[in-house]
C-alpha cells in the first residue's frame, strides 16, 4: 500500500515533519538514525535539524540522514545497488563525471562566437559578436539544454518544430541550436564528461533502480517536494512503492470540490496543479493521501483561513461556483493584515516596522517573504535604523561584495587607463592599502585627488598622472610642494602594483587565463598592508572565498576565450560574475529572515509578511524564451512558463498558512500605477462577495495607522530653530587681502569668504570635468588678450584671420576635437570675432592705448596695518581726448546697470578706484569716464555693449574706495561676523558653500529663504 501523506499549509512543515518522525520513533529513538529524508533544498535539511532541537527541546540526539533530492550519494549507491542484471550498478560504472559549469559556459562561449564570426564574413550586413554578447548568449543556450535533459527531451526534431510559413525564421534560430545538437554532443564524448542536468537526473533514476531492485530495508521519506522535475518524480513514486517508504507532501487542498479538481490539472497557474500532476503519476487520488501527524481536528480559524485561500484561488473554469458558495468564517481574517503602500520604499518601511514589531514579544518570530531582493536590501536597510541585522537568505550578488567590488574595480582602472573615476573608485575602496597603513592610504589619495584628479582628465595612464602633476608644480594656484611630493610618490606606487595587468592590456590583446592571472596579483599588490600580504586581505571571509571559488573554477578554462582587450576583460569579468552570489553561513538575527518564496515553503515563523505582492514581481512574468514561443515550448513538451506562476502560487498558499500574515504591495513604482497580483485581485472579489469588505485595504485603517507611524518615527514634534551661523573669527585670521570680485562676495555672503579664507576650504572642481561656461570665458578672454596685446595700435588687414589663429592656439588642438566645442563653441567664437573687430574697427581711432589683462593692486590703511585690494582689468582704454575707459568682457551674466550704480555689483568701480589711485603698473592715474561691460556671448547678437552714459564713473570710483574702507575696518574687529546671506534679495547667484552655511536649514519659512539658497 502506498503511503502518501501531507501537511497542512496551516501547520509548521519541518516541525510537523519532525514531530511526526519523533512520534513514529518514540519507543525506539535511536531507530531515528536509520531514516532517510530527502528534502527539496539544502536550507530545507538544516531547517529540519532546527525543528529536531526545537521539538525535543535541544536535546541531544542521532538524527536521520537528511540530503537534497536531487544529491545522490554516488558511494552509497554503488554500495548498495545488486548486480548488473538490475542496470542501475551498470550506469553508475559508465557513468561520466559532470562537465563543471564554467568550463561548459566558456566553451559554448566559445562556439557562439565561432559562429557569429562565421556569419559575418559571409554576411556583410552582419557585426561580429563581443565575447561579453557571446557569453550572455552561451549561457542562454546552457539554460535551454538544462531545460531540455532535465525534462528528459532531445533536440532531435527541431526543424520539424514549426509551420512552414515560420520556416526562414526558424532556420536562423536552428543554426544557434545545432551548436547544441551536433558540436556540443562531440565535445562532451571528446572530454569524456556529461551536462550537470543529465548526470543529476541519470543518478536519481539509477537511484530510483537500484531501490526497486532492491528495496532498502531502511525508511526512506521524501518530504516537502512536488516532484516538478521529472527524474524527481520518478525517484517519488519509487519511494512510495517502497516497503519502508513514504511521501509527505505540501498544504495538498482537502477543500476543492472532487468534481473542480480534474480543472487544477488544466490549469498550470493553479497552486495545486504540480501536486495534481504528481499525484496523476503516482496513481492515487486524494482520498488516499492520510494527514502526516495523523487525524486532528483543524482549529476553526485555520480551517476557515485554508478555505478563504483554496477558494480564493480555485481554478478560473469554476469560479461561477462563488455564486452558490456559503458563508466563511470572518476569523479567516483573524491574523492577516492586509496592507497597501503608497511606494517601494514606503512598502519597505512598512515590512521593517512589521518585522520590529514582532520583537516586543519575546521568543516571537517573523520572516519577510518576498521574490523582490532589492525590497530586500530596503527593508534591510529600514532595520538598521533599529540596531537590528538582517541577512537576505538568497545571499548578495558576488559582484556587490566588498571584494567582488575591489576585484572588479582593479580591472575598471586599468581599462579606463587610470581615469579619475575609474581610479578613486580603486583607491577608497577598504581593501586598497598598497602596501602600507589605511590611514597613511587615505591621506595620499586625499593628496593625489587634490594634485591632478580634480578638474579635467589627464591624459591617459600613470605618466598622464606624473605629467599633470608636474604641470601643477608650476602653477601658482597650485597645491603645495609636499601635497604634490606626496602624489607623485603614490602614482609610482600605483604604476608599481598594477603593472603585472598593465603591461599586459596596453600591449593589445593578450590570452585571457594570463589577464586573469595577472589581475590576480595586481589585486593582491593592491591589497597588501603593512601588516600582512594581499592575499590575506583578498581572499578572506565569506566574499573572498566565494571569489576565490569563482577565480578557481575560472582558471582553469580561461584559455577557451582566447585573447583580449582591456574593454573586452572588464565586460567579461562581469558576464562571468553574473548569477554568482554570496550566502550568509549563519543568520544574523534568531527572530528574524529574509527568505525567498521557495526558502519559506518549508520554514516556520509566527508571523509572515509577504510583500512584493504585484504582477511581475509576485507572480513573476511568465517570461519569454529566447528560442520558442509558447507554442513551440508545448509541442516541443518543455514546460509552459505558466508553471512558474503554479509554482509562485503554491508557495504564496503556504505562506498564508502562518498563524500571522501581512500582504504588502507598492501600489506605485517608478511613478506608475502597479497591477496586484491576481491572488490579491481574486481574495479581493471573493471577500466583497462575502459581504467582508471592510478587510480590504481601501476600507480598513490599518494601512494609514501604519504609515502614520512610519511617518511619526521621522517626524520631530517641534522643528528646531537653526541660527543663521555667523562665524566671528579672530583678527589674525581674517584676511587682509581680496580681489575685487572677492569683495563682492563679502557684500553678498560673508560666510563664503570665511569658508575659503578662513577655514581655507577650497572649491574642488567636477572629476573628469567637461569644459564649461567659466572655461570658455577663459579661452575667450586670452583669445582677445593675445591679439590686442599683438596689435595694440591699428588692426592688421587680416584682423579677423589673426583673431581667429589666436583663438585656435587658446582652443587648444585637444580642446577642438571635442565634438561639442567644435559643434557649439567654436562657431559662437567666430562669430564673436566678427563683431568684436567691428566694434575695434571704430573705437580704436580715438584710443591713445589700450592694456589688456593688466593686474593692479589698492592699500587701505586699518588700524592692523593695510588691507590689499586686487584685481586683474580685462582691458583699459585711455582715450586721445583724456580719461579713461574700463572695459569688462563677459560671455555670461551681466550685472544690471543699477547694481553697478548701487555698488552691490562693485567690480568696475573698485577697479576705477585702483586706476584712479595709480595702483595698475605703467597705467598713469587719471580721470575714468566709462564703465563698460561687453558680452560676448556669439549669439543673435553676437555681442552688445553695456554702458550707463548718466553715470559719473570718476564720482562711483572714490564712493566704492570709501565704502571700501569703511567695510575693510568693519571686519577688521572681531566682534564683527561674517553672516550667511544676509539679505536674501543679495544672495550670490552661485553659492559654493551653501551646502556648508546649512542655508535650506536655517531660512527654512522664512521670507527669501529659497532664494537664500
Amino acid at each position: 500500500m502506498t503511503q502518501l501523506y501531507s501537511i497542512p499549509s496551516w501547520r509548521p512543515f519541518v516541525d510537523a515533519l519532525a514531530e511526526g518522525l519523533l512520534a513514529r520513533t518514540a519507543a525506539d529513538p535511536l531507530a531515528l538514525s536509520d531514516y532517510v529524508i530527502l528534502l527539496p533544498t539544502r536550507r530545507a535539511c538544516r531547517s529540519l535539524r532546527e525543528a529536531f532541537l526545537r521539538q525535543t527541546g535541544g536535546k541531544a540526539m542521532l538524527l536521520p540522514r537528511m540530503r537534497p533530492i536531487g544529491e545522490v550519494d554516488e558511494e552509497e549507491l554503488v554500495l548498495t545497488a545488486p548486480g548488473d542484471e538490475s542496470g542501475a550498478l551498470a550506469d553508475l560504472v559508465d557513468l561520466p563525471p559532470a562537465i563543471s559549469t564554467t568550463e561548459r559556459v566558456l566553451r559554448l562561449t566559445e562556439l557562439v562566437k565561432a559562429l557569429r564570426n562565421a556569419q559575418a564574413k559571409a554576411d556583410p550586413a552582419l557585426d561580429e559578436i563581443g565575447p561579453d554578447q557571446a557569453l550572455l548568449l552561451a549561457k542562454e543556450l546552457a539554460r535551454l539544454l538544462d531545460q531540455v535533459q532535465t525534462e528528459g527531451l532531445t533536440l532531435d526534431n527541431l526543424e520539424s518544430l514549426v509551420p512552414e510559413e515560420y520556416a526562414d525564421h526558424w532556420a536562423q534560430t536552428v543554426v544557434f541550436l545545432n551548436i547544441l545538437r551536433s558540436e556540443w554532443p562531440a565535445y562532451l564524448a571528446a572530454s569524456g564528461e556529461i551536462d550537470p542536468a543529465e548526470r543529476r537526473s541519470r543518478l536519481m533514476r539509477a537511484q530510483a533502480q537500484a531501490w526497486r531492485d532492491a528495496p532498502p530495508a531502511h525508511p526512506v521519506i521524501v518530504a516537502g517536494s512536488t516532484g516538478s522535475i521529472p527524474a524527481t518524480a520518478e525517484l517519488i513514486v519509487t519511494v512510495s512503492q517502497l516497503p519502508n517508504g513514504a511521501v509527505v507532501l505540501p498544504g495538498l487542498d482537502r477543500v476543492l470540490a472532487e468534481e473542480d479538481w480534474p480543472a487544477v490539472r488544466r490549469d498550470p497557474t493553479h497552486p495545486q496543479f504540480g501536486l495534481a500532476l504528481l499525484l496523476e503519476k503516482l496513481g492515487a487520488d486524494r482520498d488516499a493521501v492520510s494527514e502526516w501527524t495523523g487525524p486532528e481536528d483543524t482549529p476553526a480559524q485555520r480551517a476557515a483561513r485554508t478555505r478563504l485561500i483554496a477558494e480564493a484561488l480555485r481554478p478560473a473554469e469554476t469560479t461561477d461556483r462563488w455564486r452558490s458558495l456559503d458563508r466563511i468564517d470572518p476569523a479567516a481574517f483573524d491574523g492577516v493584515e492586509w496592507l497597501a503602500a503608497p511606494s517601494p520604499a514606503a512598502e519597505a518601511e512598512l515590512a521593517a516596522q512589521c518585522l520590529r514589531e514582532v520583537l516586543e514579544v519575546p521568543g516571537k518570530t517573523a520572516a519577510l517573504v518576498t521574490p523582490d531582493r532589492m525590497l530586500a536590501r530596503r527593508v534591510a536597510a529600514q532595520l538598521d535604523r533599529w540596531g537590528v541585522r538582517i541577512d537576505d537568505s538568497a545571499g548578495r550578488p558576488l559582484s556587490q561584495t566588498e571584494a567582488g567590488r575591489f576585484f572588479r574595480l582593479t580591472a575598471e582602472a586599468v581599462a579606463a587607463r587610470l581615469s579619475p573615476v575609474a581610479l578613486l573608485a580603486l583607491l577608497k575602496h577598504p581593501m586598497a592599502a598598497l602596501g602600507g597603513r589605511p590611514k597613511d592610504m587615505r591621506r595620499a589619495v586625499r593628496n593625489l585627488e587634490i594634485a591632478c584628479l580634480r578638474g579635467p582628465k589627464p591624459s591617459g595612464g600613470a605618466e598622464g598622472l606624473r605629467r599633470a602633476i608636474e604641470a601643477r608644480r608650476t602653477d601658482p594656484h597650485g597645491p603645495a610642494a609636499e601635497i604634490l611630493d606626496d602624489a607623485a610618490r603614490l602614482t609610482d606606487a600605483i604604476d608599481a602594483a598594477l603593472s603585472p595587468l598593465t603591461d599586459l592590456l596596453t600591449a593589445g590583446r593578450a590570452p585571457f587565463d594570463q589577464v586573469l592571472t595577472a589581475h590576480i596579483r595586481a589585486a593582491e599588490n593592491l591589497a597588501a598592508r603593512e601588516d600582512r600580504p594581499g592575499a590575506d586581505s583578498v581572499w578572506r571571509d565569506d566574499d573572498g572565498e566565494a571569489l576565490a571559488d569563482f577565480i578557481h573554477d575560472l582558471i582553469p578554462h580561461g584559455g577557451l576565450l582566447g585573447p583580449v582587450g582591456s574593454g573586452d576583460y572588464v565586460a567579461l569579468i562581469d558576464a562571468l560574475m553574473q548569477g554568482k552570489t554570496v550566502r550568509p553561513r549563519h543568520g544574523a538575527h534568531p527572530r528574524l529572515a529574509i527568505l525567498g518564496p521557495l526558502e519559506a515553503r518549508l520554514q516556520h515563523a509566527d508571523r509572515f509578511v509577504l510583500a512584493g505582492l504585484n504582477e511581475g514581481i509576485w507572480p513573476p512574468e511568465p517570461g519569454d524564451d529566447p528560442w520558442m514561443s509558447r507554442a513551440m515550448r508545448r509541442d516541443f513538451g518543455l514546460p509552459a512558463h505558466e508553471r512558474r506562476i503554479g509554482l509562485a502560487a503554491h508557495d504564496f498558499a503556504q505562506a498564508c498558512g502562518a498563524p500571522e500574515v501581512v500582504l504588502l504591495r507598492a501600489e506605485k513604482s517608478g511613478g506608475q500605477q502597479t497591477v496586484p497580483a491576481r491572488w490579491l485581485e481574486r481574495l479581493a472579489t471573493l471577500t466583497e462577495r462575502l459581504g467582508l469588505e471592510d478587510r480590504l485595504p481601501k476600507n480598513n485603517s490599518r494601512s494609514a495607522l501604519r504609515l502614520s507611524w512610519q511617518k511619526d518615527l521621522d517626524r520631530r514634534d517641534r522643528l528646531p530653530v537653526l541660527a543663521r551661523p555667523a562665524p566671528t573669527p579672530p583678527a589674525d585670521a581674517r584676511p587682509t587681502r581680496l580681489s575685487a570680485t572677492r569683495i563682492e562676495l563679502l557684500m553678498r555672503d560673508p560666510y563664503s569668504i570665511y569658508a575659503q579664507y578662513v577655514l581655507r576650504l577650497d572649491v574642488l572642481d567636477p572629476l573628469e570635468a567637461d569644459l564649461g561656461a567659466a572655461d570658455k570665458g577663459t579661452i575667450i578672454h586670452r583669445a582677445l588678450d593675445a591679439f590686442t596685446k599683438a596689435y595694440p595700435d591699428t588692426l592688421p588687414d587680416d584682423a579677423e584671420a589673426r583673431l581667429l589663429a589666436f583663438g585656435e592656439e587658446a582652443f587648444g588642438a585637444q580642446v577642438l576635437a571635442n565634438p561639442a566645442v567644435k559643434a557649439f563653441w567654436w562657431p559662437r567664437y567666430i562669430r564673436i570675432a566678427h563683431w568684436f573687430l567691428a566694434q575695434e574697427g571704430a573705437r580704436r581711432a580715438r584710443l591713445a592705448a589700450s592694456h589688456t589683462e593688466i593686474k593692479g593692486s589698492l592699500k587701505i590703511p586699518t588700524a592692523r596695518g593695510a588691507f590689499t585690494l586686487s584685481a586683474e582689468a580685462d582691458r583699459i582704454d585711455l582715450f586721445r581726448t583724456g580719461g579713461y575707459a574700463i572695459l569688462d568682457y563677459k560671455t555670461g551674466f551681466v550685472p544690471s546697470k543699477k547694481s553697478v550704480a548701487d555698488l552691490t555689483a562693485p567690480q568696475l568701480p573698485l577697479e576705477a578706484a585702483i586706476l584712479k589711485a595709480g595702483g595698475f603698473p605703467g597705467v598713469a592715474p587719471g580721470p575714468v569716464v566709462e564703465l563698460s561691460y561687453w558680452k560676448l556671448s556669439g549669439g543673435d547678437p553676437p555681442g552688445s555693449i553695456q554702458t550707463d552714459g548718466k553715470l559719473d564713473a570718476d564720482a562711483l570710483a572714490e564712493a566704492v574706495a570709501e565704502k571700501l574702507t569703511a567695510l575693510v575696518q568693519a571686519y577688521e574687529l572681531e566682534t564683527t561676523p561674517y553672516p550667511a546671506v544676509p539679505r536674501a534679495e543679495l544672495a550670490p547667484r552661485f553659492n559654493d558653500y551653501a551646502h556648508l552655511a546649512r542655508i535650506k536649514e536655517w531660512s527654512l519659512g522664512t521670507a527669501g529663504g529659497e532664494e537664500s539658497a
